[in-house]
């Protein structure tokens, strides 16, 4: 069949709906998922999009055709259905776009907990056996059962923390009509907090706003909110609720590596020693914290295929990317939206201090640029052009092209979507050397 080449990504399928992601072809997907990993039970959630329950139903369709069973674990949220794959030790299938917009869909797909599909490794398979149509006679239709893990889950994130230990913190949560409203709901039901709660019902049709909370826009209310309202801090979530967001008490956003750094040393007290990922893009404070907390920082290139891997390789307690996703090894290695938001309400009731005096210290010695975009013609000649350009800094090239100098370091790396150079600097001098750094790298990205 001809289909979009371009909706195999790097670590999902994803694509509008339903010029480039339809009915026929997530049923061929369904078939080539069950043929590429020879499987005979297949899990298969959705989250709240529009399209969901029609490419719900396509894939199923292809997966039982192809005779495979398939465990229907409904609509939830993204770490529900990392749960459920590892609670089962099934492949499984996530039909969702994440953050993307509402006209989008997709599919997060899992060979086995906590290995994920990704390009390398699947994906393009499944594109050229899709292309084909070139399935076995399956001798068999599968069928199709019904399974709930909910209250498991809320069990099962609950446990990561001591529970008594939580006081009455004003919270605020925002999870944009996404998919974690309703098992937020089922977790904090179970705290001593004071939750306001903001567009907690699932709804496709985004009545409120979008699902990225990276976006200012998006988290823009929250933070209005957070400082008005006098809470201690507040929550924002993506739409599959794989991805967390911090406001602190003075109703700034919290960056994802400060984020990782803060919590990265909060974890090393509970299990000294251990190891601590972070990715390519990360300021210095994620690495320093750890080292100074007696943990052990590794680096890894972006992607929770790659995270999930190099952790579970390295039997690393806990990893964090500086675009909101948080990893835990007590949870299979995967990342999850609500379990960093408990461990931060468990460390703000144990340490009695506010979110923002844990910043602060960051804030006076690491001045960092955030992510920022330029399109270029030619992606892969720019960052030679760049690493030729600062070829006197330390070079690497672990996922696109680090450098660092004494007092300063960036990153420079493509988009897997789209003709990008994504630009992360910092300087630990001043917050004048980082904008002049900044704007003298951009001008090269942009020449």
């Amino acid at each position: 069949m001809q289909v979009n080449p371009t909706i195999f990504k790097a670590y999902d399928i994803r694509g509008i709906y339903p010029t480039e992601l339809n009915e026929e072809v997530a049923y061929l997907i369904g078939r080539a998922f069950v043929t590429f990993l020879g499987a005979e039970t297949v899990i298969v959630g959705r989250d709240m999009r529009t399209s969901g329950p029609a490419l719900f139903d396509a894939v199923t369709r292809g997966i039982m055709d192809q005779g495979a069973d398939v465990a229907d674990i409904g609509m939830v949220s993204t770490d529900q259905y990392y749960f459920a794959c590892t609670q089962l030790g099934f492949p499984g299938m996530m039909v969702t776009a994440s953050h993307n917009p509402k006209q989008y869909n997709g599919f997060k797909m899992v060979r086995r907990m906590p290995y994920l599909l990704s390009g390398d490794e699947g994906i393009q398979d499944l594109r050229r056996l899709v292309e084909s149509e070139a399935f076995p006679t399956p001798t068999r239709r599968g069928q199709r059962r019904e399974y709930d893990f909910k209250e498991q889950f809320v069990q099962k994130v609950l446990s990561l923390i001591d529970v008594d230990a939580i006081k009455p913190l004003k919270v605020i949560v925002d999870t944009g009509n996404g998919m974690v409203g309703p098992i937020l709901q089922e977790v904090y039901a179970r705290l001593p907090i004071q939750l306001t709660g903001m567009y907690l019902d699932p709804d496709g049709t985004l009545p409120n706003h979008g699902l990225d909370p990276l976006m200012p826009e998006n988290r823009a209310e929250l933070q209005q909110r957070v400082k008005d309202e006098g809470a201690d801090i507040g929550f924002a979530f993506d739409g599959d609720g794989d991805r967390f967001f911090a406001i602190d008490d003075r109703g700034e956003f919290i960056s994802g590596d400060f984020l990782t750094a803060i919590l990265g040393r909060y974890l090393l007290e509970k299990e000294p020693g251990a190891k601590i990922l972070y990715d390519v893009r990360a300021s210095w404070a994620v690495p320093d914290e750890v080292r100074a907390a007696g943990g052990v920082p590794l680096v890894e290139r972006v992607g929770h295929a790659f995270i999930k891997r190099r952790m579970a390789n390295e039997d690393a307690i806990f990893a964090g990317e500086v675009s909101g996703h948080y990893y835990f090894k007590a949870f299979a290695f995967a990342d999850s939206g609500i379990i960093p938001s408990l461990y931060l309400l468990e460390m703000l009731s144990k340490r009695g201090v506010k979110m923002s005096e844990l910043l602060g210290r960051l804030e006076s010695r690491y001045f960092i640029s955030g992510e920022i975009n330029s399109r270029v013609s030619d992606v892969a000649a720019k960052l030679n052009e760049i690493a030729e350009r600062y070829s006197d800094g330390k070079i690497e090239r672990i996922d696109g092209v680090s450098v660092s100098y004494d007092t300063w370091h960036f990153n420079v790396r493509g988009s897997n979507t789209e003709p990008l150079i994504r630009l992360n600097l910092e300087s630990i001098a001043s917050r004048e050397e980082m904008e002049a750094k900044r704007d003298e790298v951009l001008a090269v990205i942009r020449s």
